[in-house]
């Protein structure tokens, strides 16, 4: 297969990769557009990525009625006929899913009981929460999805015309007058455009916006091909907006699934494939590497431990043999070379903080950090720090210092 036609993986995304680029575009600048008024090519920019939605269910579809997911709830969400993609798509969205899966069940199955939050940004109509609650013991957790009103409003549509969606929404279910929110005791759809999350942006949030947000819960952000599409000022704009909702007390996490290595030819090839479709992926010149998306989850204040990891890597160490035996067996895969190509342009980083415990009013601390546990897998984080490839805070420094010499880690 050449490389010009190597399919690309963000087309695999569960209905978070393209279709969920929040926003993409700059601080209400005009881009570059010529001519075009800026209101008019922010909406044909906006369009393109909110359509592209579509691409990720049949890539998720596919990959479920391959064999590679179980997923019962793909189907429901997908508003076009069934579509086999490429293996190497199906081998990506399988490998992207696993990972982020056990990333996020290890947290909220940490800890036993202890019920814990989750804000997954450009959420469209990913399955997550869904899959979460048909297992024998759902977790306890506070569920929020983002994204822009035009996909919010079809998720709610569908949740409403499927019982076995329903099911499992704790009563009473709200859904506002605009059909766009919904708001119910565990699970909440909010309609927002990120970009007004930075207050740099023309129209910021107004007050009031997000409240159903614990400040005081564990929380783990999710971004899978979401903020890639943003201004890499207004990306770092949203995360922060979060973190300064949440109380330093509160142990929090973040999930990243992005694009990489764009220098090479294949991520040239990868970044004109996109922009044929007019879609731009913004934040990728700055946080291009495994190292720069490492660094930039110590600066969002995910400092003690973490780690970024490309695809392929998540295959080889997230993978067991067994499963390998088992996914090897569903279909024929040529490309193997330009599925190990593929897998090198695409990451997954985790980093998470512990918190900071509460402190008297001189100054020292409350009572026992829970948080960071006695070293007999108490911790909240624990089961992170087992995983291939995380590090631990004063390594993650030490690696940060070593591989940015002469800029702010040196």
């Amino acid at each position: 297969m050449a490389a010009a036609h190597i399919p690309n993986l963000l087309t695999s995304r569960d209905a978070r990769t393209l279709g969920r680029g929040r926003g993409r575009g700059s601080r209400g600048h005009n881009d570059d557009e010529g001519e075009e008024e800026p209101e008019a090519a922010r909406a044909r920019k906006d369009k393109i990525v909110q359509g592209t939605d579509n691409d990720a269910n049949v890539s998720r579809l596919s990959a479920v009625e391959v064999g590679y997911l179980h997923d019962p709830y793909a189907k429901i969400f997908a508003t076009v006929g069934s579509q086999r993609r490429f293996p190497i798509i199906n081998r990506g969205t399988y490998v992207r899913t696993r990972a982020i899966d056990k990333l996020v069940e290890e947290f909220l199955y940490s800890q036993g009981s202890t019920r814990k939050q989750v804000i997954s940004l450009g959420a469209g109509s990913d399955t997550r929460y869904f899959r979460l609650m048909s297992r024998e013991q759902p977790p306890d957790v506070l569920y929020h999805e983002l994204d822009f009103p035009v996909n919010t409003a079809l998720k709610i549509a569908t949740i409403q015309g499927a019982p076995s969606l329903r099911s499992h929404i704790d009563n009473p279910l709200l859904v506002l007058s605009t059909e766009t929110e919904l708001h119910a005791p565990n699970y909440h759809i909010h309609a927002i455009d990120l970009r007004t999350l930075d207050r740099g942006y023309r129209q910021p949030i107004g007050p009031g916006k997000l409240s159903h947000i614990d400040p005081a819960l564990p929380t783990l952000l999710i971004s899978e091909c979401c903020l890639t599409y943003l201004a890499p000022e207004t990306a770092d704009a949203v995360i922060e907006h979060f973190i300064g909702i949440l109380s330093p007390a509160t142990p929090a996490a973040l999930i990243l699934y992005e694009p990489i290595n764009p220098f090479d030819s294949f991520g040239k090839v990868m970044i004109a494939n996109l922009a044929a479709r007019g879609i731009v992926m913004q934040t990728i010149q700055k946080y291009h590497s495994l190292d720069t998306q490492k660094g930039r989850l110590w600066d969002y204040g995910f400092v003690d431990g973490g780690g970024a990891e490309d695809v392929d890597f998540l295959y080889q160490e997230w993978v067991d043999a067994r499963e390998k035996k088992r996914i090897g067996r569903l279909e024929m895969l040529d490309e193997v070379e330009e599925l190990n190509l593929l897998a090198k342009h695409y990451c997954v980083a985790w980093g998470f903080r512990n918190g900071k415990p509460p402190q008297d009013a001189e100054g020292k601390a409350e009572g026992k950090d829970e948080w960071k546990g006695d070293g007999k897998g108490t911790s909240i984080w624990d089961r992170w720090r087992a995983l291939p490839g995380t590090l631990e805070a004063p390594l993650v420094r030490e690696h940060l210092q070593s591989s940015f010499t002469g800029n702010k880690w040196g």
